[in-house]
């Protein structure tokens, strides 16, 4: 048992682990702003296209079933929001990683100290 919380202790302190346990939590407040954009600004908006503003309300039955699209529909509009916006981070993040591997100058390898060292040696010998 000890040796199954040491692992476990190991496993957590990793740090992909924490930077995963970071994104599920940012994830989630961001999902909340996004429920808010949806269920504010957006379907307003689309509200006055057609006529409704709540599009949770749309309902159609089928005998005694009860089929909630307009629900559906604002989880598509929220997946389609959220995935766009990270998207955009992503597109960013690589942007902003590209250009610093770009600006990053190489570390010098062995043979260019060697090389340094054989021309200095030349120099000293002239």
């Amino acid at each position: 048992m000890n040796k199954i919380l040491k692992e476990f202790k190991q496993f957590i302190a990793r740090g992909n682990v924490i930077d995963l346990a970071v994104g599920v939590i940012v994830g989630a407040a961001f999902t909340a702003i996004v429920q808010s954009l949806v269920k504010n600004l957006i379907n307003p908006f689309i509200g006055l296209f057609i006529g409704r503003i709540d599009l949770s309300n749309l309902v159609f039955k089928v005998g005694d079933a009860t089929f909630k699209y307009g629900s559906f529909l604002n989880a598509v509009i929220n997946f389609l929001i959220i995935s766009f916006v990270v998207f955009l981070l992503v597109k960013a993040v690589n942007k902003f990683t590209r250009k610093e591997k770009e600006e990053k100058p190489e570390a010098p390898t062995e043979v260019d100290y060697l090389k340094e060292i054989r021309d200095l040696l030349k120099e000293k010998e002239a």
